[in-house]
Formats: structure tokens, C-alpha cells, sequence
């Protein structure tokens, strides 16, 4: 076919203009909640617990405006902090840097549940608005459930409003079922899909499994985070391309739907990986295939379901 120079031009303008209506018109989150971030100063006097000096990546200061500083698809609103350290005082200190900096929505803290010290921390901790439930990676999670104390103790979280954060190896969330069923009131969420290993095709069976006893408790959330970690490429390479993770997601948008899942980087971890724009842009591009109303929850409303983030609980 044979086009004058305005002919050409036309074309390419009507070209152009479907290209960019077709990018704008992709389904965005209205607000993002990022529900899994670490910060902490290896530079103060007392330095870190985590990470470990010889971790090249992680062994540097890290803090909010570290993370805003990064390009990303799309601004994130705020994010939940999970303390990776066993310290108690940091989780006041995580606290003490949210009052001064409105980014943090929520802290999911570190005590030690099934101590006789535990009741007066939880008191402590709870009764400041912004911490948001425990999470502890210490132990076997097993032998735990079977000491009445700790059981206990996870029956004053859930009456405090609070959750409890599963530790995302096999041998935790391998557990989690049972104590949906010995503590069913408490929120549970499960951290980094599981520890699903990412290579493009279907998932484990006894990874599958587990996923399906898991979503049959309503009150069992799971977290997408930890995709670019399951894919094991740690010069920061993981894919970009979303049919390498969809078999993952598929199942678990199969089996938790639209009102369980919440979106988390597990940055600066992540890094290590993927950079934070790649982490983004991987869960947007497959939630947004679901519609308005799914990446809205997904992105920040679950979130705020799942760890109480209500107007007025937040600083």
C-alpha cells in the first residue's frame, strides 16, 4: 500500500495514540502498601544483631528515605516494617523512627513468646497504635506449639487485635495449619510465598499441598513476597518477564483469591535479586490481568484488613 507523506504521518500519529492509550489504560492500584521492609543502622554504638558484617549487600545503614529514593513503576504510600532482630529495644526503636517519619504504617515486632517476660512486652508494645502483630524466627516452630506457654501467649496477641507473622521456611509454614486450628482467632500471615521455588513451571506438589490446607482457614494470609528470592538468581538478575512467575501466582491466586494476598518486597533483602522497581512491576503487571477491585486489595487494602490499619491508627 502506497502513502503520501500526510497519509504517513497520520497513521503513525493514530499508531502512537493507541500505544499510549493502551499504556494508560492499564489497571493501577489507587494507593500501594508495601507490608514487608527491613530498616535498621549497623552504625549505631551498639550496632545490629542482623544483618551480619560479612553480608556486603545488606551490613550498611537502611532507612525510609532509602527506600523512596529508588525508582519504582509506581509511589508507594507506606510499608509495615517486620523486625528481623531479637533485641527488644528495636522494636522501639523501629517505633520511635515511625513517629518522625509517617512512610512506616506499622511494625510486626520481635518478643519472645512463651516467656515468662512476654505478657508485660506485649502490654508494653501494644498499647502504641503502630505496632501491628509478632513475628519470631527462633527455635523450632513445631516443638513450640507444643508448649502450652507459647500457645498462650498466641492467644493474648490475637486478643490484643494483633497477628502473628509466619517465618516463610517449610518447617514453619509446614506448621501453620495447626495452629490455625489451636489459635483460630488469631490473624495469620504467611511470609514469602512459602519459600516457593520460582522456575517457571508448575510448582512442587508437597509445596501445592501445603498452599491448599493452608487456604482453607479464612483467617490465613499470604504474602507476595519473596518471588524474586525463589528464582535463586542472586546477582540481581531475576526475570522480568511475568510468564516466569505465573505458575506460582496462579496457584496462589487459585487457592487464597482476591481478599488473602498482600503485596511485599522484602527489601533490602530483595536486592539481592531483583532491584525494588522489578519487585514492583512483577506483582503489577500480574494483578492488574485481575481487574480494579483485586489490585486495590492486593496493593493495600488487604493490608490494611489484615494488620489493622484503619484511619487513625496511623501517625
Amino acid at each position: 500500500m502506497n502513502l503520501n507523506r500526510r497519509q504517513f504521518i497520520q497513521a503513525a500519529t493514530g499508531l502512537a495514540a493507541c500505544v499510549c492509550a493502551a499504556e494508560t489504560s492499564e489497571v493501577q492500584p489507587v494507593e500501594i502498601i508495601d507490608t514487608h521492609t527491613h530498616f535498621y543502622d549497623p552504625m549505631r554504638s551498639q550496632g545490629v544483631p542482623w544483618p551480619p558484617k560479612d553480608d556486603a549487600l545488606l551490613y550498611r545503614t537502611v532507612l525510609p528515605k532509602d527506600y523512596r529514593a529508588l525508582p519504582v513503576p509506581q509511589p508507594v504510600k507506606g510499608t509495615v516494617v517486620v523486625e528481623a532482630s531479637h533485641w527488644i529495644e528495636d522494636n522501639q526503636w523501629i517505633l520511635d523512627l515511625a513517629a518522625q517519619d509517617p512512610f512506616i504504617m506499622g511494625l510486626v515486632g520481635n518478643l519472645p513468646i512463651g516467656t515468662p517476660e512476654f505478657g508485660a512486652l506485649l502490654t508494653r508494645f501494644a498499647a502504641q497504635t503502630l505496632f501491628r502483630g509478632v513475628r519470631i524466627r527462633e527455635g523450632s516452630f513445631e516443638k513450640l506449639l507444643s508448649e502450652p506457654a507459647f500457645v498462650k501467649d498466641l492467644h493474648a496477641v490475637s486478643d490484643h487485635g494483633l497477628c502473628f507473622e509466619v517465618h516463610s521456611p517449610r518447617e514453619w509454614v509446614g506448621q501453620a495449619v495447626r495452629l490455625a486450628r489451636r489459635v483460630p482467632s488469631l490473624r495469620l500471615i504467611i511470609n514469602h510465598v512459602a519459600n516457593a521455588q520460582v522456575t517457571g513451571k508448575k510448582p512442587a506438589d508437597d509445596w501445592c499441598r501445603m498452599i491448599d490446607g493452608l487456604s482453607e482457614h479464612p483467617q490465613v494470609f499470604m504474602k507476595v513476597s519473596g518471588l524474586v528470592e525463589g528464582t535463586d538468581r542472586r546477582n540481581g538478575d531475576a526475570p522480568e518477564e511475568i510468564e516466569f512467575y505465573r505458575p506460582v501466582l496462579d496457584k496462589l491466586w487459585k487457592a487464597f483469591g482476591p481478599d488473602r494476598l498482600l503485596y511485599g518486597s522484602n527489601w533490602p533483602v530483595s536486592e539481592r535479586f531483583a532491584p525494588l522497581g522489578r519487585v514492583e512491576r512483577i506483582a503489577l503487571r500480574y494483578f492488574s490481568e485481575k481487574g480494579q477491585a483485586t489490585i486495590d486489595k492486593v496493593f493495600s487494602k488487604n493490608a490494611r484488613v489484615a494488620y489493622g490499619l484503619h484511619p487513625g491508627k496511623q501517625k
